[in-house]
Order: C-alpha cells, then structure tokens, then sequence
C-alpha cells in the first residue's frame, strides 16, 4: 500500500482536526439549542395548562356543568389539545374521546392523587408535551401540545449545523494545503537543489537567507555541497591526469606495436603469435584510456544546443561502416531539432552500436522517437538479448553482461554502457535495456525536455 506523502497527510489532519472539532461544536450547540428551546417550551405549555385548567374549574363549578362546552370556550389554538378525565370518563372538544389514548396510566394515577405533572409523549406519532393538573378528587386536566414545528426546527438546525461542519473541515483541508504548501517550500527547494545535483549540476546551492529558521540547514548543505563538487573535481582532475598521463608511454607502445604488426610475416609463429598479442593490448589499452577520459568529462552538466539527431545518427551509422537505413526516425522526431548535447548524444549512438556489433549480432535498427517532452533513442540488435538479472547491472563501470563475455572473449573495457548511462543521467534522463519483439536486446535511452 502506497503511503501517503507528507503534504497530503498534514493535509488530512488538518481536514480531520477541523472536522472533529466543528463536529464537537455543532453537536454541543445544538444539545444546547435544543434543550433551551425545550425547557422554553415546557415552561410555555405549563403556563398555558394552567391558565386554561383555571378556566376549566371555573366552568366546571356550577350545578350542572357541560364539560364539552367548557371545553370548547378554551382558546388553544391549533397546537394544543384539551382534555378532562372526569369520574372515570374522558371529555374532549368533540363528543368521542379525542386523543385520551396517549395519556398514559401513570400520568393519570398521579394527577388522581393530587399531584401535577409533565411528560412527552407521541400523539399520532408526531411528539408532543403533555401536562396533567388536578382540578379535584374526581377531575383532571390534561393539556397536550404539539412539538411538531420544534421538532422541524431542530431538523433545520441540524442540517445547518452539518453544512458548517463540512465546510470548516473544507477550509481546514485548505488551510492546511496552504500551510505545508509554503512551509514544505524550502524542502523543495532542497529537493530541487538535490536534483541539479544529481544530474552533475554541482552549481546549484541554497539561498542562505530564504527562511531564518532553516538558515542552518541551508549552510550546512551549502557546505555539503561544496565538498562533494570539490571531491568529484578532484576524483575527476586525478582521472584525466592519469589518462593523460598513460597516453604518452601509451603513444609509444602504440608505434612499437605497429611496427611489430608490420613485421609479423618475418617473425617466427611463437613471436607473430605473441606480437599480435600486444598490438591487441595495447589497442584495447587505448580505448579504456579514451573511455576513462570520456568519462571523466562526463560528470559535468550537459550542454544543449538545437542538433538535428536524425542525421547525427546516419552520420554515426556511415562512420561505422553501417547502412543509414537503420535510421528510422518516428513521427514528430525527424522534422525538429533536439535540445540536446551533440557530443554525449553521438558518444551514446556510438557506444551503443559498438555494443550491438560486439554483443548482439549487430545493430538491427536505430529507432529515434518522442514521448511527450523528452526525446527517445532505442537501439535494437539480433543478439541473445540481456538476461532479467543482468539488465540492473549492466550499465554499471566495469561490468560485461553474460553475452559479453561469451561471444567478445573478454576485449571490451567494461565502460561503453556506463558512459551511456551517464550521458543520459546529464540530461535528466536514464538508460534501461528491455526485449525486442522478435528476438534480441532493445537498448533505450530517455533525454527529458529534448523535444518540447
């Protein structure tokens, strides 16, 4: 399971926090709420109870009360409903018994023991509070009143409550976006910094003053920095010294191998034998010096220029000896000029043909294409193709692959393929090996932003 990065974890917990903590209010006020209004309700509906029981009593205190007609003076409006539980028998505005069945048994022993009372009860299965009083030992008063409109009013509060709860846990997750989006701003700045760096852009460095609480940590990866350019342009200076050391002594045996080649005919086999030998060296010996040199030029950052690489790589092809017809360019590659480093890009045509006439049973096609911004190279050869375990590996220095050794017998220097994954690595890119349909190796080298 892939984790989530930093930003959108701060994020969420921004998110979660607000919505945690405005649910928590909303849930609060609205018990508040609701509680207030029903304790301000209840106490509406004993004023009332009371004020129409007086009523009541009052009609009821003749010689021959009609209790429906005392009932039907009351003015309760259409939310409240009375009723009178005389001598065992329920009366109500109407002749039957109106809603006496929702008053319950206990209420009504109560109010015949003297005692007033107050509860909620369902009427029709819409809420509402009922109020008992005792008018005398043989009557009661009851009082029921709707809770309808409240109830739709803490419907309403609800949802109100609910829409602002989701939209602070929104401006929380904004908030939060906002705040790592400017406080991760220096750690991308870093990270960026990183980057250059590891495309062989040594130059790149920290503005020291961007945020004074990071004022150490740009210093310090300054001066990180600084050591790691000052060690490669040591390791890179003690290279092409030594390089261009070896290439004197080199020159000489180069001419004296020469010489030896000249006068094999005149030798005796044992001698011709061991002749050939060393011109064989001393040749390989040359080209691991020109890969060393290459190579030590090639941690420095790529230099772009607008390069027609349709025809570098015929160029390449007819200086190999090779037809230009492996040249297949792809559609939107051929009709425009790439951005790229013209010395690196011929270095990795060149090395990478070298590879398929060594290793692959020669080169098959040279494909030039695009994927959106970056500009692809591929190589395609007949050989055996490269192993799954070895394709990691095989753009490493020093390293032959298993097809290297068994079909060259060891003369190559080990640095063909590493310089074609540093040259791809100087312009953002990579180097990876795969199958090519059909049978064979397909070499293929990504170069970001060499097309745009």
């Amino acid at each position: 399971m892939r984790r989530l990065g930093l930003r959108a974890r701060v994020t969420a917990a921004f998110a979660v926090g607000a919505l945690l903590l405005s649910a928590l209010m909303a849930l609060v006020s609205y018990e508040l709420v609701r509680h207030s209004l029903l304790d301000e309700r209840e106490r509406t509906a004993i004023r009332a109870a009371y004020f129409d029981a007086a009523v009541v009593r009052t009609g009821l205190d003749t010689e021959t009360p009609d209790v429906y007609e005392v009932l039907r003076s009351l003015d309760t409006g259409g939310s409240r409903r009375a009723l009178v539980h005389r001598e065992g028998q329920w009366y109500a505005r109407t002749a039957d018994e109106g809603p006496s069945g929702a008053v319950p048994a206990g209420l009504v022993a109560m109010v015949a023991a003297g005692e007033p009372g107050v509860q909620r009860v369902n009427v029709d299965g819409q809420p509402a509070l009922l109020v008992g009083l005792p008018l005398s030992k043989s009557t009661g008063y009851y009082e029921i009143t709707s809770l309808r409109e409240l109830e739709q009013t803490f419907q309403v509060l609800a949802l109100a409550l609910t829409v602002v709860a989701m939209t602070v846990a929104g401006s929380g997750a904004a908030l939060g976006w906002y705040a790592t989006r400017h406080g991760l701003r220096p750690l991308t700045a870093v990270a960026d910094a990183a980057e250059k760096i590891a495309a062989g852009d040594v130059t790149a460095r920290l503005a020291p003053g961007t945020d004074p609480d990071l004022a150490r940590l740009s210093t310090s990866f300054n001066r990180m920095v600084d050591q790691v350019a000052e060690r490669i342009e040591r390791d890179r200076r003690f290279a092409a010294d030594v390089s261009h050391e070896l290439r004197s002594p080199l020159q000489t045996l180069s001419a004296a191998a020469s010489v030896l080649a000249r006068r094999r005919e005149h030798l005796d086999e044992r001698t011709a034998t061991a002749a050939g030998l060393v011109v064989e060296e001393v040749t390989r010996f040359e080209h691991l010096v020109d890969d060393l040199i290459e190579l030590a030029r090639s941690d420095r950052p790529a230099q772009r220029e607008p390069v027609d690489v349709v025809a570098l790589a015929r160029r390449v092809c007819r200086a190999h000896g090779l037809p230009e017809s492996l040249v297949r360019p792809g559609p939107g590659a051929a009709a425009v000029l790439w951005s790229v480093d013209p010395r690196r890009v011929e270095q990795v045509l060149v090395n990478l043909l070298d590879n398929a006439v060594r290793y692959g049973g020669g080169p098959v096609a040279v494909r030039l294409s695009r994927t959106g911004g970056s500009g692809v190279v591929e190589v395609d050869d007949a050989g055996p193709g490269v192993p799954p375990v070895d394709r990691e590996v095989v753009f490493d220095r020093f390293v032959r692959g298993r097809a290297a050794h068994a079909r060259a017998g060891g003369d190559g220097t080990g640095l063909g393929l590493a310089l074609v994954a540093q040259h791809a690595a100087a312009h953002g890119g990579r180097a990876v090996v795969g199958d090519r349909p059909g049978g064979g190796a397909r070499f293929r080298v990504e170069l970001p932003g060499a097309l745009s």
